[in-house]
């Protein structure tokens, strides 16, 4: 069946990307406000688009009463914001951080988490979260009412010791991380630890073996 989406409206376009695109990583975004409030939410619209530099994007939808939410409206004013990453053990803590607190109320606090102070940015980090990334926003894009693509440039990054399998050479035990990912639905998630693996292809390899079949 084909979909066009000029003929869908808001609720069903969400229906159809959000049930296909998956399973899609969690930016568990924290920020401050001009008052100085630590905000913390999960967004997963969020992705890396490059490392040279070192970018990343994510999508944050508008809040159906307030319009831009917290998240967004704080980057656009402070210009800075951690991307916290979350394994199964913090997926019901993440969960608490989505709730419709107002903008005076921390979703940190109410899930019974702590904070540590980022290393090049003012927005703290998650102290529980194994890998936290600090961005600074490169640019804004408004793309519908009060909804917002964020893209913005990794300065620094955090991973918990025990995750650093070879610091010179940037080995990362990813597996350990047990992250999870978002997938469709209200409240459906995906655990990252059933994996399987393929190697790219090299194109001389491949017309070697042709050769050699048909010689």
């Amino acid at each position: 069946m084909h979909f066009d989406f000029s003929d869908l409206d808001s609720v069903q376009a969400y229906k159809l990307l959000g049930s296909t695109v998956t399973p899609r990583p969690i930016a568990w975004i924290t920020t401050l406000s001009r008052d100085k409030v630590v905000n913390a939410a999960p967004y997963s619209f969020f992705n890396v688009m490059g490392h040279t530099p070192p970018t990343v994007a994510v999508g944050i939808l508008k809040d159906p009463v307030k319009g831009f939410k917290d998240t967004s409206a704080n980057i656009m004013e402070q210009g800075e914001f951690v991307i916290n990453l979350v394994p199964e053990a913090l997926a019901e803590a993440m969960n608490i951080t989505a709730i419709d607190a107002p903008k005076e109320v921390g979703e940190l606090d109410l899930a019974g988490l702590t904070t540590l102070p980022s290393a090049k940015v003012a927005p703290p980090q998650i102290a529980q979260s194994p890998v936290s990334i600090e961005c600074v926003n490169l640019s804004s894009v408004v793309t519908g009412p009060e909804q917002v693509i964020v893209i913005g440039r990794v300065v620094s990054m955090r991973i918990d010791d025990r995750y650093v399998e070879n610091a010179e050479r940037c080995y990362v035990d990813t597996a350990g991380l047990d992250l999870v990912g978002r997938l469709h639905g209200t409240g459906w998630y995906s655990r990252t630890r059933d994996r399987f693996q393929i190697e790219r292809p090299k194109y001389a390899d491949w017309k070697n073996k042709e050769e050699k079949q048909t010689s």
